[in-house]
């Protein structure tokens, strides 16, 4: 995978992560030209000749690497290595666009631990969505030989005549953080600090992370609503082209065409279906609108150069690129759309469950009387609570920090997470629905556990647990 600061992908930053793709750098010309402006600036430059934050008034004849040592501080569990080498495969693509004025000699280095398997022992609490501070400091001390490098082979990338599932993510097993002599090495100097841990990096490999996986996800939800709609002969009506031209929203056009393709025929039994089918094309189309809003505005910081300051030209432009409120309000209406497809997914649940639509007995039993697959219900609503509780807006809420300077916070880290943790609920609701599907589009069997039924069908909708 070849990085030149213009051009990566969430895909990606996935395949980067978990599939054993190594990356290549295609020029450092924009890293170096900003290194060279950056040599030659006089006066005070944030970071660089003064303090951060509340210090930013304060000149430092001196300075020396405490910033990077100052902020190495994390809470809670580590996030799995996978995660941590997208971050770096964002980072090191981001300094390639040039901006930050760091020495670029740094970034074969940031190449070799990706392509090494050497990734920074990151832990999930310490960002708020101004710069993954903590994070970039941890992974500049394992460069520095302060702290040691978590090291793991990277996955084998995949043979050319196959394709093979997603992997996933493994636990971290004890005893891994190693210090090695091989392991990747840079004497950072003073002035390249705030330049190097200055970036939202964590927070954009998972937001890149989860927009991949959720249009794997989005598609499948597709499959699973044509077997429902086959199960309970519900119309096709309300899919048809004159419907989605007399009001063309992108998402519900293609959801509904991509529908009208996996069904036999024009289905017509009832009037008018409950709006788990009449209106699947308009919800679930809003949700694939919103994941495609979401992946558009993780690209475009994927690939800029969000660098405070910013070196450009002969100057150092001090600014707030570093805010991720575009990224965070795309995460909080991705998730919420989220919810919206769910919840029409356990309406179609329901209606799997009442004999008015298929015509078996009620709950999908074998003979009348037995519950057959009511405990469906009872999961999918179980995560469907969940999901509800993960899409609380994470954007209404702020910080003000560092003795009032920086009086705003975007909490896009939050909201990334959030959506990675909104992958597993979401395929188990989809899974219900699945197993209902079908059990409805089959002759019903005698009462049993459903636990391996439900595990199957997680595994059609997806080949991969949730990172």
């Amino acid at each position: 995978m070849e990085l030149d600061g213009a051009g990566l992908t969430c895909a990606q930053v996935h395949e980067a992560a978990y599939g054993g793709a190594r990356v290549t750098i295609a020029s450092l010309d924009r890293a170096r030209a900003a290194w060279a402006t950056a040599q030659e600036l006089t006066g005070p430059v944030y970071g660089r000749s003064t303090g951060v934050g509340a210090n930013r008034g304060v000149i430092l004849d001196k300075p020396g690497l405490d910033l990077l040592r100052s902020h190495v501080c994390g809470a809670g569990p580590m996030i799995p290595p996978a995660r941590a080498r997208a971050m770096l495969v964002v980072r090191l693509n981001q300094l390639l666009a040039g901006g930050s004025g760091i020495d670029p000699a740094v970034l074969p280095v940031l190449a070799e631990a990706i392509n090494g398997g050497f990734t920074p022992p990151i832990q999930t609490y310490g960002a708020i969505g101004t710069g993954d501070l903590a994070a970039l400091a941890t992974t500049a001390l394992c460069l520095l030989g302060e702290l040691p490098w978590h090291h793991e082979p990277p996955p084998p990338p995949p043979s050319p005549d196959t394709t093979p599932p997603l992997p996933s993510e493994p636990p971290r097993p004890p005893g891994t953080l190693l210090i090695d002599v091989a392991a990747p090495r840079f004497p950072f100097a003073p002035e390249d600090a705030l330049p190097f841990i200055s970036s939202g990096a964590a927070t954009l490999a998972d937001a890149a992370i989860v927009c991949h996986r959720l249009r794997l996800l989005l598609e499948a939800v597709i499959d699973v609503a044509a077997m429902s709609f086959t199960a309970v002969g519900a119309s096709a009506e309300p899919l048809a082209a004159a419907v989605q031209e007399a009001r063309p929203h992108p998402g519900q056009a293609a959801v509904a065409a991509r529908l009208r393709g996996l069904l036999t025929q024009e289905l017509a039994t009832r009037v008018q279906d409950p709006y788990g089918y009449r209106a699947f094309a308009q919800v679930h189309g809003a949700a694939v609108d919103a994941l495609d809003r979401a992946t558009a505005a993780v690209e475009i910081d994927l690939n800029a150069a969000a660098e405070n300051p910013l070196i450009a030209g002969s100057l150092a432009w001090h600014n707030g690129n570093f805010h991720s409120a575009p990224l965070a309000l795309a995460l909080d209406a991705l998730r919420a759309a989220l919810v919206q497809t769910a919840q029409l997914s356990a309406a179609r649940l329901a209606t799997l469950m009442d004999p008015v639509y298929t015509g078996h007995h009620p709950f999908l039993a074998d003979r009348p009387g037995s519950s057959g697959a009511l405990i469906l219900e009872y999961v999918a609503q179980d995560a469907l609570a969940e999901l509800r509780l993960l899409a609380t807006p994470v954007t209404t809420g702020t910080a003000v920090i560092s003795l009032g300077t920086e009086d705003h916070a975007g909490f896009a880290t939050q909201a990334a997470r959030n959506a990675l943790r909104c992958l597993e609920p979401l395929e188990i609701v989809l899974a219900c629905e699945r197993t209902a599907a079908l059990r409805a589009l089959n002759t019903p069997t005698q009462d049993r556990p459903l636990t391996d039924d439900l595990t199957t069908s997680r595994h059609a909708l997806t080949p991969h647990p949730p990172p």
